[in-house]
């Protein structure tokens, strides 16, 4: 390593005892500015000139701004995509370089900075990266190794970017269908939330979390904690969660993360109980620090700390703001511009003793520590010439098989599906040609839509609907389609009476329906139907007596229960992707099986968004007396659902012993066999879940312990085990207490949560 302060060389032969103490000793000799700049974060945008007008942008860097930046405010961090629009890798390499020469070449620390970008389901911000299927897209392929690849991928393709810090896993419970964000999450299963996210950062950090791998670069797990639960379904809005309940379903896919050695953290822009996250203590300290052991850097979201003045009225100034957030726990806020008013208000607070010297140590230690483990200081930038597989046919067919594998099939009346060659097809709906419904938000932008700049080779449904069934074959005919305006709420009329009269040339109607891209608070909305408009236009096919294939591409799942009864086939794709169609045609046609299973509980009405692991009083029986009441869970598919052109049998359930001790550590061992009883080979998700049948605070109704995807041959059988401990049969009471109680559990084995083949009691003592 290049001098720094005084600290010679070490190499990455350190271990993090060794760089914490490096880490220490590089603070120590640091003033207190300093210090503040390294917890200051700016966007691109701030040090930019020049008109982003392509393909002619003169954008460029103001090198004053930019040296006001880190030479006089010793900022520490940037992020961003200018105009958030993706670069080309060469772009991100010559403007990071330019960036690290002044912090390394004109600081007196010569400490380098620390580039930070959202790179969600690909390396987003990068020009021809391997876009994948979103994170709620994989999860409903039951295979967590397909997180880990896209983990991989993503981490090669943003180094070849010179950027080594990715916003990324994001692991938010996906408990409300109504919420913006939930398609980039894996569902409403605590779970499966905590495979998948443990898997991908594993593919971002690598097996041995050596961050310093020029393939591999720093996670960030996020939103810490509780975020994507608001009462109102709406982004960045309060949030009632009693402690047990977070300790429950939101923790653990955080504690999975830190399981995993992720090394940063953003924390939740919402409300809790009525408290900020950014300015609790109990949260980012007590909880995230003492009890999870999360030892890594903690950043905020996009301008958190000020919001707690401006938005949510919990400081009267943002110096009060600033005192708040730092003393809670947090080490680098994402300012994002004025870097000024940040760093002379914190530097305030510390001479006054406000915020103790201590904690203005700890967070500089922590944000130098990461540099650090990156070996930013030896190898401040990453160059795309080092990076030959950069947009490779391998990791495309890597996004291919991801999406193949998450598509799911959730109606097949008569087996319509697969649909053979030589029929007459029409195609309508707006998101036929829509590669921004394919794909959603973070896709070469922020709200996604500016993909087509970006993937002009890559097939929309009705090219790759064509290419399949031939041009021959298939006529499109839009009905309703969306304007080119960045909101995603913009459909309108398009040939919609030309569409329905088309339909009497057809044999089959391919109708593509569901969103258009959105992200964040943009993707807010008001109700959950599916749009009014595209209805209209199910319902007219529907008139016609065709048969209707219904192919969805959504970020969450709009209510269709309005003609879900009436059509003949529903795909679902979730947003799979830029192969996402080509994976969608080849299911249709039958080259792939269809073997996604649903990572929600799709709801039929608006007003019944009730999770699988709801309790017993969402579904009561009839009381007899006066009172005669009953509940009713009535979803339009459940959790963990999906259809395959083949079928399989579930039987044989052996388990090792039905008697425990109470003793977390008893292991359980649970098996079945599983055979493949159709005619076409074919991949079965198996789900065993578990039923606390009775318990101090009311149990679910059941909980998913463990699952695997098998691939059988038709006629092939193989049998399957699970192995858990009692721990994973525990629950947080009350008082936050993790407890396993005596009594009796049920574990049931199946192909989804409703659909159970096998059962077994076992007894705790």
């Amino acid at each position: 390593m290049a001098a720094t302060l005084g600290i010679a060389s070490g190499g990455q032969a350190q271990t993090n005892n060794d760089m914490n103490k490096q880490a220490i000793e590089i603070v120590s000799k640091m003033t207190l500015a300093e210090k503040i700049g390294q917890m200051a974060q700016v966007s691109i945008d701030a040090v930019c000139k020049g008109e982003d007008t392509p393909p002619t942008s003169t954008l460029q860097l103001d090198m004053d701004k930019l040296r006001d930046v880190i030479v006089n405010y010793h900022v520490g961090s940037l992020l961003n995509s200018p105009n958030t629009r993706a670069r080309t890798a060469e772009w991100w390499t010559n403007v990071i370089s330019q960036i690290q020469d002044v912090a390394l070449n004109e600081t007196r620390t010569k400490i380098p900075v620390i580039y930070g970008l959202d790179q969600i389901h690909g390396a987003t911000y990068t020009a021809g990266s391997t876009m994948f299927p979103q994170e709620i897209a994989l999860a409903a392929t039951w295979n967590p190794a397909h997180a880990k690849k896209m983990g991989e991928i993503t981490a090669y393709e943003t180094r070849a970017s010179n950027v080594p810090w990715n916003f990324s896993p994001v692991l938010d419970l996906g408990i409300d269908p109504r919420f913006p964000r939930q398609y980039e999450g894996f569902g409403e299963d605590p779970y499966i939330g905590s495979v998948f996210g443990y898997q991908l950062i594993k593919g971002y950090e690598g097996d041995d979390n050596n961050v310093a791998h020029p393939n591999k670069l720093a996670a960030c797990m996020k939103h810490f904690i509780g975020y994507s639960a608001p009462i109102s379904g709406k982004d960045r809005t309060p949030a009632y969660i009693p402690q047990s309940a977070l300790m429950e379903y939101h923790v653990p896919a955080f504690k999975a993360a830190i399981d995993a050695g992720v090394h940063t953290v953003m924390i939740n822009s919402g409300i809790i109980n009525g408290e900020p996250v950014h300015a609790s203590y109990d949260l980012l300290t007590k909880l995230l620090r003492n009890d999870l052991g999360f030892d890594g850097m903690i950043v905020t979201d996009w301008e958190d700390i000020n919001k707690l003045y401006s938005r949510d009225r919990m400081a009267p100034n943002i110096k009060e703001a600033i005192k708040v957030s730092i003393n809670a726990g947090v080490d680098m806020s994402m300012i994002p511009y004025d870097y000024k008013e940040f760093c002379t208000l914190l530097t305030e607070l510390v001479n006054e003793g406000q915020v103790p010297m201590s904690r203005i140590d700890d967070a500089a230690r922590r944000v130098v520590l990461l540099k650090l483990q990156l070996d930013l200081f030896d190898t401040p930038n990453t160059y795309r010439k080092d990076y030959p597989q950069f947009g490779s046919k391998e990791f495309q067919q890597a996004s291919y098989d991801a999406a193949a594998d998450a598509i799911t099939l959730l109606k097949n009346d008569n087996n319509i599906l697969p649909l053979q060659k030589g029929a007459k097809i029409l195609v309508s709906g707006p998101n036929a040609v829509s590669k921004r419904s394919l794909n959603g938000g973070w896709t070469f932008s922020w709200q996604g839509e500016k993909i087509d700049e970006f993937a002009s080779e890559y097939s929309n449904l009705l090219d790759a609907i064509t290419h399949t069934y031939g041009k021959e074959n298939v006529s499109y005919v839009p009905g309703v389609s969306y304007t080119a305006a960045t909101e995603y709420a913009t459909e309108h009329k398009d040939r919609f009476d030309e569409a329905i009269a088309a339909a009497k040339n057809a044999d089959y109607i391919i109708l593509c329906l569901g969103e258009n891209s959105y992200c964040e608070k943009p993707g807010d909305l008001d109700d959950l139907y599916l749009n009014d408009l595209q209805t209209e236009l199910a319902k007219e096919f529907l008139k016609t007596g065709k048969k209707v294939i219904l192919v969805l591409s959504e970020g969450r799942p709009r209510v269709i229960s309005k003609i879900s009864s009436q059509v003949d086939a529903i795909v679902q794709t979730y947003l799979p992707g830029i192969f996402g169609a080509d994976a969608l045609a080849d299911v249709l046609v039958g080259k792939v099986n269809p073997s996604g299973k649903l990572p929600y509980t799709y709801p039929a009405f608006p007003n019944s968004l009730v999770p699988y692991y709801h309790k017993h009083s969402e579904e009561q029986k009839r009381s007899e007396g006066v009172y005669n009441y009953e509940g009713d869970f009535n979803p339009e598919y459940h959790f963990g659902f999906g259809l395959s052109y083949t079928t399989f049998d579930i039987s044989n359930l052996k388990i090792n012993k039905t008697s425990f001790a109470n003793n977390p550590k008893e292991e359980i061992i649970v098996s079945v066999d599983v055979k493949n009883t159709g005619n076409v080979e074919g991949k079965e998700v198996i789900q065993l879940y578990s039923s606390d049948l009775f318990a101090s605070l009311v149990p679910d109704v059941k909980r998913l312990r463990r699952f695997e995807k098998v691939s059988l041959k038709a006629g092939e059988s193989k049998t399957v085990t699970f192995k858990l401990t009692l721990d994973d049969l525990a629950f947080y009471n009350l008082k936050s207490e993790r407890v396993i109680e005596a009594g009796d559990f049920e574990l049931q084995v199946g192909s989804s949560s409703n659909d159970i083949k096998e059962k077994t009691v076992i007894t705790v003592l």
